[in-house]
């Protein structure tokens, strides 16, 4: 009775153990608490989020909504975590046209707390604006553009930026535009210009001088990529890193490098084509930005390809997610950790990021819980985890419209490792929604 009372006990323990290691593994997230912390309401505070959330030093949430309301185009939003665990939402500026409209990207802080941001139309040229707002002592914040898209003819300083931009540490300003760059080679747009990659620089007088780093489709048949549609990063070194949505050897988009010469100038190359057609295995039209792990490897998303098979007979092609290994020799070898096909999320818009273990997290516009939210689906926020040479996807959040649905940005970390982002509007739901703003805990 002794040994049987024993083995009870340790049984007992062992149950325990086995729910504590189950809960702080990565399969912890299977349970995640989805939370709706603001609701867009097409009133004075924002509506149509279509990017993702950047954090402060104390803990505020900013983003940028495509319409204030009925009257103004966009608006810069700010999320305050109040005593009561929930959440005060203010707009900090909104756009009036002359001075930018519509963002479709997020925001990037400043050590000092400054805003930074692009508008994809509106500005002195109507072919959109850079732009930073600056937090006063007071706690009010003063706008200012820092640059007009469309200053020289056939815009050749490039037009309609919808990406982000980055900093430097002297202070510099980098960023892309889907359009402009009068490269010489048309792509079929207005402008028959097919985007650049540009670079503000402060001046003595208070201003901002702008300079293009590059002009796309400026190879014969765009073998360098045209159409940027996401934001760029940095390596150690100071080369950028981007990628175009078409273009390159196949015409599927590339992912590419920047890297600055002796003379001031950068020179492009080629890291990946990715192929044209919709079945394609390896991915296709890369529209977000991209990642750096530990050891140099690149990690992004494709908005279409893939070797999954969609639902509702969409045939092959949801997405993937890839990583790009670099070698000795300075190649790069692409490979695909994940295609989306349907249930698990498709079409993701956005890119990726990292927690402390390794694992990727992300969305998808569309796929999901095709029961609640019919036709294409609602979206998904997704993780990959790295088990045994594969990386195994789970959904951490099918959405209906709970509220929101259609997640156009990605997700980000606070320091508890909890997870937030945006949703863009109305999903299967019996009321109209204009994006929310959620939380999901493991």
């Amino acid at each position: 009775m002794k040994c049987i009372t024993s083995v009870g006990r340790l049984g007992r323990v062992l149950v325990v153990l086995i729910v504590v290691a189950l809960a702080l593994s990565s399969d912890g997230w299977t349970a995640s608490k989805y939370k709706t912390l603001y609701v867009f309401n097409n009133d004075s505070g924002g509506r149509l989020p279509t990017a993702g959330l950047v954090f402060d030093r104390t803990g505020n949430l900013y983003g940028t909504t495509r319409f204030a309301d009925y009257g103004n185009p966009g608006a810069v939003f700010e999320l305050k975590p109040n005593s009561k665990g929930g959440w005060a939402e203010s707009l900090l500026y909104v756009f009036n046209g002359n001075d930018g409209s519509l963002p479709y990207a997020g925001l990037t802080v400043d050590k000092a707390g400054n805003l930074y941001g692009t508008t994809s139309q509106g500005g002195a040229n109507n072919a959109g604006t850079a732009f930073r707002l600056t937090l006063r002592r007071d706690g009010s914040w003063t706008e200012s553009a820092l640059y007009s898209f469309c200053a020289l003819s056939n815009c050749n300083d490039g037009s309609y930026p919808l990406a982000g931009l980055i900093l430097d540490q002297a202070g510099n300003v980098y960023g892309t535009t889907s359009q402009g760059g009068d490269s010489g080679n048309p792509c079929g747009n207005y402008y028959g210009s097919c985007g650049t990659v540009f670079k503000l620089t402060p001046t003595k007088d208070g201003g901002w001088a702008e300079s293009v780093l590059y002009r796309f489709c400026s190879l014969t048949n765009c073998g360098d990529g045209l159409y940027p549609l996401a934001g760029l990063i940095f390596d150690q070194a100071g080369n950028l890193y981007g990628t175009t949505s078409a273009g390159g050897a196949n015409g599927g988009g590339t992912v590419f490098k920047l890297t600055p010469t002796v003379d001031g100038g950068w020179t492009e190359n080629v890291l990946y084509s990715f192929c044209p057609v919709y079945s394609c295995s390896d991915g296709l039209s890369p529209v977000a930005g991209l990642i750096f792990d530990t050891s140099g490897t690149l990690y992004g998303t494709t908005n279409y390809g893939g070797d999954a098979m969609c639902n509702e007979g969409q045939g092959p092609g949801c997405g993937t997610v890839f990583k790009l290994t670099p070698s000795h020799d300075g190649s790069w070898a692409e490979s695909v950790l994940h295609s989306f096909g349907g249930g698990g999320g498709a079409y993701p818009l956005a890119g990726l990021v990292f927690d402390a273990t390794g694992s990727l997290y992300g969305t998808t516009i569309y796929g999901g819980d095709f029961n609640k939210c019919p036709s294409l689906g609602c979206g998904v926020v997704f993780k990959l985890t790295h088990d045994r040479g594969e990386w195994k996807e789970t959904v951490l959040h099918a959405f209906f419209d709970d509220p929101g649905a259609f997640p156009y940005g990605g997700v980000t970390f606070d320091s508890f490792g909890n997870l937030y982002g945006t949703t863009f509007g109305e999903g299967g739901g019996d009321r109209p929604t204009y994006g929310s703003v959620f939380k999901i805990a493991p």
